[in-house]
Order: C-alpha cells, then sequence, then structure tokens
C-alpha cells in the first residue's frame, strides 16, 4: 500500500513467474493408459480422448493372450478448459503435468485444440518436482520397499553363511571324532 504500482511491460519483459505456475498443461503420453479418469472427471468436458484396443501373445508357453489399450487421440481444448487441474490430480499415472508456459494464444479459436503432439512438446516447460524435505518422514512406500530390500539382503548374507545344503558338516582339526558311547550296549574290541 505505501509503494507506488509498477506496471510491466510483457511482453518487452517477460514476468518473473513462480516455479511451479500453472500455464498449460503438458502430456507425458509413455504413462497414459487411456483408463479415462481425466475425461471423466473434466467438469467442462474439454479432454477428448480415443484408444482402441491391441491383443499381444502369450508371454508363455500355455499363458493367455492379454489385451491393453493404445492411445489414438489426446486433445485438450483450452478454449473450454477453466484450469482448475482435476485431470492432474486424478491421473493415478502421472500422465498430466503443469507447465509454466502460458503464451500459446492463436486467433482462431479452433487451434486452441491442442492435440497429443502439441501436449508431448510442453513436457520440455515442465519443471522438476521440489526436493523433498529432509526433515519430513519418510513416504510409507519408500519405507516399505526399504524394508523389504533389508530382510531380503539380511536372509542372503544368513544363506552365504550356512554352509550348502546336502553337505556333511565336518568336524574343525582341532576336534577330536570321538564316537559317542550308546548306552546298554557293550563296548567290543574294534569299536572306537
Amino acid at each position: 500500500m505505501t509503494r507506488r504500482s509498477v506496471t510491466e511491460h510483457y511482453p518487452d519483459t517477460q514476468p518473473e513467474l513462480p516455479p511451479r505456475s500453472r500455464g498449460v498443461i503438458a502430456l507425458f503420453e509413455e504413462n497414459c493408459t487411456v483408463c479415462m479418469l481425466c475425461a471423466r472427471e473434466c467438469p467442462d468436458w474439454c479432454i477428448y480422448i480415443d484408444s482402441h484396443k491391441e491383443t499381444a501373445p502369450p508371454t508363455a508357453p500355455g499363458g493367455r493372450e492379454r489385451s491393453r489399450n493404445v492411445l489414438d487421440r489426446f486433445a485438450i481444448d483450452f478454449s473450454l478448459c477453466m484450469y482448475c487441474g482435476i485431470c492432474i490430480e486424478v491421473c493415478p499415472f502421472d500422465a498430466l503435468f503443469w507447465s509454466p508456459e502460458f503464451e500459446y494464444a492463436e486467433t482462431d479459436i479452433h487451434e486452441l485444440t491442442h492435440e497429443r503432439d502439441r501436449l508431448r512438446a510442453w513436457m520440455w516447460t515442465v519443471p522438476e518436482p521440489p526436493a523433498l524435505d529432509p526433515a519430513a518422514e519418510e513416504p510409507k512406500e519408500i519405507a516399505a520397499a526399504r524394508k523389504t530390500a533389508d530382510k531380503l539382503a539380511a536372509a542372503e548374507r544368513a544363506a552365504a553363511e550356512q554352509p550348502a545344503a546336502g553337505q556333511p558338516v565336518r568336524p574343525e582339526p582341532s576336534e577330536p571324532a570321538v564316537r559317542p558311547e550308546r548306552p546298554g550296549r557293550p563296548e567290543r574290541e574294534g569299536d572306537a
């Protein structure tokens, strides 16, 4: 309130945006499984997805064929989008991200429908996620994975320390081999 307002001279000078600002939605196509959650949850119905199913032969003899969805078209109509971010939040496979780019104005409203090639190009502008707080507790997924890895390592160490199965355990050379006496059996010559 005590400072004078300063007008930004955009586009001559670029604005200084926060590193994780919301500009345009980018698509990481390799992670998309065509689950359609983003299109179903979008309140504006501005996401268009087309796909088809392909069957893959069994990987092992006697196995069954697997079918998977293949992405044919993924488009977002930014003339309808209200930039709420619901599609990004509901994506279970991290295929959609916020990009800080905001300069994609068009003279024709039909060109605001970005197909998957253009959405993929926005991925290069997505910043790295922020580093984890060193004082924060470890995520449960990582803790569970580390606990399992520690158990496997301990089991491998224990298996390496024990002699191989099926091999007789020989006494140490410093210990004399002594046959235990059986009660009720008389000693004979030659038994020793």
